[in-house]
């Protein structure tokens, strides 16, 4: 369903949300700064959540999703400040390539094993 403003407090989208095994939430800002698949991870929910993925999946995905939501917090206290440290520019940066490299272009599906290996490669500081 479409949400007024990306309101998901509202009437129908709780219903929905109270109903469904889940829903993927894709936000507008992410989608018109590039990002495709826009899934915002912060609203997104799965009841069915790790016991629908493989074992290697869940081992990657759990690093993943805190590095993210870790990066998109301080992105938004570092766009206020031009005083950066070395370690913060240095997690900027990595939370840059990491959302790069979940960007995916329309019709290119990714067999689970190539998601896992570039999800482990992301997470473990193997990309330039």
């Amino acid at each position: 369903i479409e949400t007024q403003a990306g309101d998901v407090s509202a009437y129908i989208p709780t219903n929905v949300i109270s109903i469904t095994d889940g829903q993927i939430f894709l936000g507008t800002d992410m989608f018109y700064s590039g990002i495709r698949p826009a899934v915002d991870v912060g609203l997104s929910v799965s009841r069915v959540g790790g016991s629908a993925q493989t074992k290697a999946m869940k081992q990657v995905a759990g690093q993943l999703r805190l590095d993210l939501a870790q990066y998109r917090e301080l992105a938004a206290f570092a766009q206020f400040g031009s005083d950066l440290d070395a370690a913060t520019k240095a997690q900027l940066d990595r939370g840059e390539r990491l959302t790069e490299m979940l960007k995916q272009g329309q019709y290119e599906p990714m067999s689970v094993a190539e998601m896992v290996i570039n999800l482990y490669a992301g997470t473990k500081g193997y990309l330039a």
